[in-house]
């Protein structure tokens, strides 16, 4: 069994033909739930202002924070302690959408949610994971070796995640009825596409999973499943009711693991704990918030 310490030495078999598809596979789905956001959506959102401190309080100040507090204690290899705060740091996934709709969560501020979190996470992911990563040494370590340019990590998230999210939003703006009818077509189309990836870049390192994955299973179903909780308790610390509490925990609990994945691979060179960690939490993050979203599903349909 190779040691943990070798473990940077892994390479998960991605090459640039699948960070591109990636690539257009995230902005394609972005775009897709960006032709379903008005301006009406943060209109709302904003006449609210409680909701949306809630969201970015739990998804980009408390789910950092926790992660560092976490890492403190359980004192995990390095580079599995940075793959935690990349996804600390990057903002929901587009899937959490489908999952509160599901769970008999609040879907349109689920979408809301989504649509603001990808608008600040153009300064905040990059933020956090300096400045999060820079406090703990062995982590720090990595950040000084890769040289990380936050205006790189601002660029590449603004085209994949920003730019579709504009584009979307004018379409829906100027052409509704043609949005409504691309939307349909593109939003379940595009998530099964990135799913299919996942489960794809799963099998292409089958072998790598089955030899390794014992490194990173505690820690990322323990951080998914703390960060569901922290979300939901989050919001109900507020007293916000139980709609929006089961949707600010899918916020907070489905994080974007393929932009994280991206990243690891765009500026961390595909570093071995890393893109471990994040590929696992990326197919892990999909069964957790199937799993929940049934559960809370069915006990809405009871009452």
């Amino acid at each position: 069994m190779q040691n943990i310490i070798d473990i940077d030495d892994i390479k998960i078999n991605f090459d640039e033909s699948g960070l591109w598809a990636l690539n257009i596979a995230i902005a394609i789905i972005m775009f897709g739930v960006a032709l379903g956001i008005s301006v009406k959506d943060f209109k709302r959102l904003f006449k609210n202002p409680k909701i949306v401190f809630v969201g970015v309080l739990s998804q980009f100040v408390l789910l950092p924070a926790a992660t560092f507090l976490i890492i403190l204690i359980l004192k995990p290899h390095p580079s599995f302690a940075l793959g935690m705060m990349m996804i600390a740091a990057c903002p929901g996934g587009n899937v959490s959408n489908f999952f509160s709709k599901m769970a008999g969560g609040n879907a349109a501020l689920s979408v809301s949610l989504t649509a603001f979190a990808t608008l600040i996470c153009i300064v905040m992911t990059p933020l956090n994971l300096q400045f999060w990563g820079s406090l703990y040494e062995p982590t720090n370590q990595i950040l000084k070796t890769v040289s990380l340019n936050p205006y790189d990590l601002f660029k590449l998230v603004s085209i994949i995640l920003g730019i579709p999210l504009i584009l979307g939003m004018l379409i829906r703006y100027y052409h509704p009825e043609m949005a409504h009818k691309i939307e349909k077509v593109l939003k379940p189309l595009s998530m099964l596409v990135f799913i299919a990836l996942i489960f794809i870049a799963f099998s292409q390192n089958l072998e790598v999973f089955i030899h390794h994955i014992h490194h990173v299973l505690f820690l990322v179903i323990f951080h998914n499943i703390f960060a569901n909780i922290l979300g939901f308790y989050t919001a109900k610390s507020f007293k916000l009711n139980k709609k929006d509490c089961k949707t600010i925990a899918m916020e907070t609990g489905i994080q974007n693991g393929g932009l994280g994945l991206l990243l690891i691979f765009g500026f961390f060179e595909g570093l071995g704990g890393m893109a471990l960690l994040a590929a696992f939490w990326g197919v892990w993050d999909v069964f957790s918030g199937m799993a929940l979203a049934t559960y809370w599903g069915r006990k809405s349909s009871l009452k």
